[in-house]
């Protein structure tokens, strides 16, 4: 098929250069000539494994193509992907201006039939809305859909490639034929395809991102209490995960979720259920709960110096919200990191691969480390905000000779209390009762 995918983004990236890599024909639009250009070279601006080999390969055998004309990429495709940003306003709920700006645009360009599809996590409605705006401009038929997407940071590739299913929202039966043809290469092993309702559809995305953060808001709830009853998390995990009726997906406690999505999301959700006259509790819960749990780790800090920060080093290991990834939107590492710096404490910083961008968010206001161990020099406690792989196994002994201090706020539960505490070191996780 010939398509286009309006936004260069995490998501409209990986769409576009994996349906390259099925053998379609695909061109991707941004506004940012910048973007388009590294593009074209086969650089991708953002870290994620696996996509610039895939970009790379596609763009050398012709597949994959870049522009900044959208009329252009309009007029040589028959399905039409719209992936640009929905980010938050003030109130929590979702922008989708870019979304319908773009909606007017496509339908200024249509000359014959098109299928339009929303790709971008939009609230219920929104895809409607986009047929309206381009009905006002054109008499050209065209259909809509709703598919969202379900990639996981880190892993995005792979899960566009074997993905669990996929969802697609439409009116009507031909619409839903042509999408499944377009995913068919990814089924072949099993039609995993789910067909529902636009309306649907746009829901489903929001209510299973909703859920996967209140599972980790309850296990934050719980490895609170934990610590107040003298109980480990980590053992009450293993027991609940054991269960088949709960299972052993996202039971790990830590210092909240963060990222572009479940934040955003639980919001959005939030706020469209207050559009409609209905109050969604559990979600209100979910955000509160995930707020106070880095406001708890804090003040975990900050009472062991007994809130005489000022001066003191700290080793930070980890600013973006989770591995395999340099995102640091909502992470909450920032949160530490500004309370830190607030309190007139000294920060020294390690990530594998988002140090550019924390660089972005903090310039000079602290220090950048090339290694961890770097990181942990003079320093007089180190916090783990990460739970990157070249974190989880470090040497402990070396860890105690660079630091001044002897104390390691874990909040991601990497290590074991009773080899630290046999080493000399003091420790403090989540939901480890003392």
């Amino acid at each position: 098929m010939n398509i286009s995918v309006i936004g260069t983004g995490y998501v409209g990236l990986v769409t576009g250069a994996c349906l390259a890599g099925s053998g379609n024909n695909v061109i991707c639009v941004d506004i940012d000539e910048e973007k388009i250009e590294s593009l074209k070279e086969g650089r991708v601006t953002f870290y994620e494994p696996g996509l610039e080999d895939v970009v790379r390969k596609n763009i050398k055998e012709e597949r994959l193509h870049f522009t900044t004309d959208l009329d252009y990429a309009v007029k040589n495709s028959s399905v039409i992907l719209i992936a640009v940003g929905t980010p938050p306003n003030g109130d929590g709920s979702a922008d989708t201006s870019a979304v319908i700006n773009v909606a007017g645009s496509i339908g200024k360009s249509l000359d014959d039939y098109k299928i339009i599809v929303t790709k971008s996590t939009v609230p219920v409605g929104t895809t409607e809305m986009i047929r309206d705006e381009i009905n006002k401009v054109t008499d050209i038929k065209f259909d809509v859909a709703s598919n969202p997407e379900f990639l996981k940071e880190g892993a995005a590739v792979e899960d566009f490639m074997k993905p669990d299913r996929v969802l697609i929202g439409v009116d009507n039966e031909s619409t839903a034929q042509t999408l499944k043809e377009l995913y068919a290469p990814f089924m072949r092993s099993m039609d995993r395809v789910v067909i529902v309702s636009i309306r649907s559809s746009e829901l489903a995305k929001y209510t299973a991102n909703a859920m996967l953060a209140t599972r980790i808001s309850f296990m934050n709830e719980i490895a609170n209490l934990c610590e107040r009853v003298g109980a480990n998390i980590s053992e009450v995990r293993l027991a609940i995960g054991s269960d088949d009726r709960i299972g052993r997906h996202f039971l790990f406690p830590g210092i909240g979720y963060g990222g572009s999505c479940f934040p955003k999301d639980v919001k959005a959700l939030i706020n469209t259920a207050s559009e409609f006259g209905y109050e969604l509790q559990v979600c209100s819960a979910t955000d509160e709960v995930n707020t106070k749990q880095r406001e708890l780790f804090w003040r975990k800090i900050e009472n062991y110096f007994k809130g005489r920060l000022e001066g003191k080093k700290f080793s930070v290991w980890g600013i973006s919200f989770k591995p395999k990834t340099d995102d640091i939107r909502e992470a909450p590492s920032l949160y530490i990191i500004d309370k830190l710096l607030s309190a007139g404490a000294q920060v020294v910083v390690h990530d594998p691969v988002a140090i550019d961008n924390a660089k972005a968010y903090f310039g000079d206001r602290v220090g950048y480390a090339d290694s961890n161990y770097e990181a942990c020099e003079g320093a007089d406690a180190l916090i783990i905000n990460t739970e990157w792989n070249e974190y989880r196994q470090p040497d402990f002994n070396k860890i105690k000779q660079l630091m001044d201090g002897e104390v390691i706020f874990d909040g991601r539960n990497l290590y074991k209390p009773d080899i630290l505490k046999e080493l000399g070191l003091k420790y403090f996780g989540v939901g480890i009762g003392n």
